[in-house]
């Protein structure tokens, strides 16, 4: 039976650690994007109708629940995908041990 090499080891967990570091970048700048575009469309439409803080403030509110759930949809697709991943690398790696 053969062990894991140390640096296949440490090569594992830093591709790990880089592909989480990427999940919470895209995620932040998905979260950034959805509440930019609350606030400048509720300027926009209170500008249009000239009610000057409810559409910015409703939307900005509004913003919340859609930002987490895009943010659990991404959050999700993306640790399925490492999951998988994962699985086909260590069947890979059982086949070839054989």
């Amino acid at each position: 039976m053969t062990s894991a090499k140390p640096g296949e080891k440490n090569q594992k967990q830093y591709i790990y650690n880089i592909t989480l570091a990427v999940l919470v970048g895209q995620v932040g700048c998905l979260t950034l994007l959805i509440v930019m575009a609350a606030v400048f469309g509720g300027l926009y439409l209170d500008n249009q109708f000239g009610s000057r803080p409810w559409f910015t403030l409703s939307l900005v509110i509004g913003s919340i629940p859609i930002s987490l759930a895009v943010m659990f949809f991404v959050s999700r697709a993306a640790i399925r995908r490492i999951k998988t991943q994962a699985n086909t690398q260590e069947e890979q790696e059982v086949g070839s041990q054989k």
